[in-house]
């Protein structure tokens, strides 16, 4: 029988625990969590240092975990899966697993497909370097995908929590009005158009880079010696999700927590939050993240937290 451990730390608002999160989501609640939003460990040809099914298998090592994160979801609440591309092996062709991955959550997990996000990171790297650097026959390869899963189509969401701020010619035409038009495309272009609304809706292209240098991680990390997790992404993608998805007080889930960007941001945002990781080596350097911002007790090793009410 699989126990829950105790947190290898806890925060004002969440807990980090080193686990097996396919244990340790189901001793949860049914319906306990408002968004799970993760990044696990892509499908690639290469095997990573903090491990990765292949391509064949994917699915198959995903699905369980998926499965467990529908019972525990809310109605209300959302799934937010961050996958990268691969290439097939020893060749210049793409994998499709990423797309199989999708229709297996939505034909046997049977979730839906809210939207479809794209995060462009322009500071990728060239890769594969035999087809984009040698041969020169592919291009940089700069956007993964994230797939935004709900149980329910009116699963709670606000683009209003992350207007975008507007750009010079439309505050132009916030300021000197627009006369109603009909534009070559068929759109009606009316006055109600320039009405300022705090700020633009956002596209399903989010662009930031993957090359933090200077956060308190990274310094701390330096410090104390300890290896950087080498596959991280950016606080801005939580950031994005968390605000659009939840509100204050709403919990957040990351089964596969790595340096816990998610549970950091999640913080920072005031929701709750858990990150499971299985490597006790990450789990442990992961509350470098809060070292500085929390009280020293509150990071203490065994420390109990009340998770879900």
């Amino acid at each position: 029988m699989h126990i829950q451990p105790e947190p290898i730390y806890k925060t004002d608002f969440g807990a980090l625990f080193c686990d097996d999160s396919l244990e340790f989501m189901r001793l949860m609640p049914n319906d306990s969590v408002d968004l799970v939003l993760t990044s696990p460990p892509y499908a690639l040809h290469f095997k990573k240092e903090y491990g990765n099914a292949n391509q064949g298998d994917y699915v198959a090592w995903l699905l369980p975990f998926t499965q467990e994160i529908k019972r525990i979801l809310k109605p209300s609440g959302s799934f937010v899966l961050n996958l990268g591309g691969a290439w097939q092996p020893g060749s210049p062709i793409r994998s499709l697993y990423h797309y199989r991955v999708l229709l297996a959550l939505a034909d046997e997990v049977v979730f839906d497909l809210a939207q479809e996000f794209f995060w462009f990171n322009p500071a990728k790297m060239p890769a594969p370097a035999e087809w984009v650097n040698v041969r020169r026959i592919r291009v940089k390869d700069s956007v993964e995908y994230i797939f935004w899963l709900v149980k329910d189509s009116m699963a709670k969401a606000d683009n209003r929590k992350v207007l975008q701020p507007y750009s010079k010619d439309m505050k132009r035409l916030i300021k000197r009005g627009v006369k109603q038009t009909i534009r070559p495309s068929g759109h009606v272009i009316n006055g109600t158009f320039a009405s300022d609304h705090g700020g633009s809706i956002p596209s399903n292209l989010i662009q930031c880079g993957n090359n933090e240098s200077n956060s308190a991680y990274i310094k701390n990390c330096k410090v104390s010696g300890n290896k950087i997790h080498p596959a991280r992404f950016p606080a801005e993608l939580p950031r994005f999700f968390i605000k659009f998805l939840t509100n204050p007080g709403d919990m957040v889930l990351d089964p596969f927590a790595g340096s816990n960007t998610t549970g950091y941001v999640a913080e920072d945002l005031k929701r709750k939050w858990v990150g499971v990781e299985i490597r006790n080596d990450y789990a442990l350097e992961s509350q470098l993240r809060f070292k500085g911002t929390q009280d020293e007790s509150d990071l203490a090793q065994g420390q109990q937290v009340l998770l879900f009410e």
